[in-house]
This record gives C-alpha cells, sequence and structure tokens, in this order.
C-alpha cells in the first residue's frame, strides 16, 4: 500500500464547493442510470414553488416555500402566523402546493421536514407518513421526514 500525504483544511471555500459538487454530479451520474437519464431533461433542474397568504391588509398571514425536482415537491418552508393558525390556512397552502406540484409540474410525491415541537400530527393528518425519525436532532428535539404519494 502506497502512503500518502495530505493537507486537510477546514476554511469555507465556495470555488473548492462548487468544484466538489461538479464532481460529484459527474460520480453519481456516471454510477446511476436513473440520473443519467435525467441530464438534459427539465426534472433535472429544482423549481422553486411558493405559495403565500395574505391577510386583508395585504400582510404576509403565512407561506410555504419548496421546489420540485423530477416527480418530487420538497417543502423546505411551511408556516402560519399565530393569529390565524387554526382556521385551515396550513392545510389551504399545503394543498395548494401539491395540487401545482402533481397537476403543473407532473410530480408524484412530497417530501419534507418537521421537528417535534413543529407539525408532525398536522403532516399525518394530511396523509403523511413518517419515513425516518431522528432523535436529538438537534439534542432534546426529534426530526421527522414525512412522505406522501400524491394524486
Amino acid at each position: 500500500m502506497v502512503s500518502r500525504m495530505f493537507r486537510i483544511e477546514t476554511e469555507v471555500d465556495k470555488e473548492r464547493r462548487d468544484l466538489l459538487r461538479a464532481r460529484l454530479r459527474e460520480t453519481n451520474t456516471a454510477a446511476s442510470p436513473v440520473l443519467r437519464a435525467l441530464r438534459g431533461t427539465p426534472g433535472e433542474r429544482e423549481v422553486p414553488l411558493h405559495v403565500w397568504a395574505l391577510d386583508a391588509a395585504g400582510d404576509l398571514a403565512g407561506g410555504l416555500v419548496g421546489h420540485t425536482w423530477t416527480t418530487w415537491l420538497h417543502v423546505a418552508y411551511l408556516w402560519v402566523d399565530g393569529r390565524h393558525r387554526g382556521a385551515g390556512l396550513g392545510t389551504r397552502l399545503l394543498g395548494e402546493a401539491e395540487r401545482v406540484a402533481r397537476e403543473e409540474r407532473g410530480c408524484a410525491a412530497a417530501r419534507l421536514e418537521t421537528w417535534d415541537f413543529q407539525a408532525p400530527e398536522f403532516y399525518r393528518k394530511q396523509g403523511y407518513e413518517v419515513v425516518c425519525v431522528i432523535p436529538d436532532y438537534p439534542p432534546g428535539v426529534t426530526e421527522y421526514t414525512l412522505t406522501k404519494r400524491l394524486g
């Protein structure tokens, strides 16, 4: 076995990050026929999907920020102002995002992450299933990953 010397660095470097991302993409494309088939198609790119709820004064009452990629909707953030919680606004925001993803972007499934003190029960009521539980992420909090088949 050949012994090699490496210098290990821990600095933030956007140029190296981009190079690493490009090389990982090349490696993944070579290894996966599914990813290879996606290259050069519209499904290859993440497309932002935002849904906003404004109150009568035009102020933000709630919103959903996510994106679609291949045939998936990924919900990154869903928030409803405390004054409007319990009125079904979160359900409407999520439903509209799922509708756009399904009908306009051809998505077949959705995914999201939430913490135990946020909304895992809300998402279960919307038809999402827990597929991953990570305790102590961060310490004292449990993170859930949930998915749902659309349509």
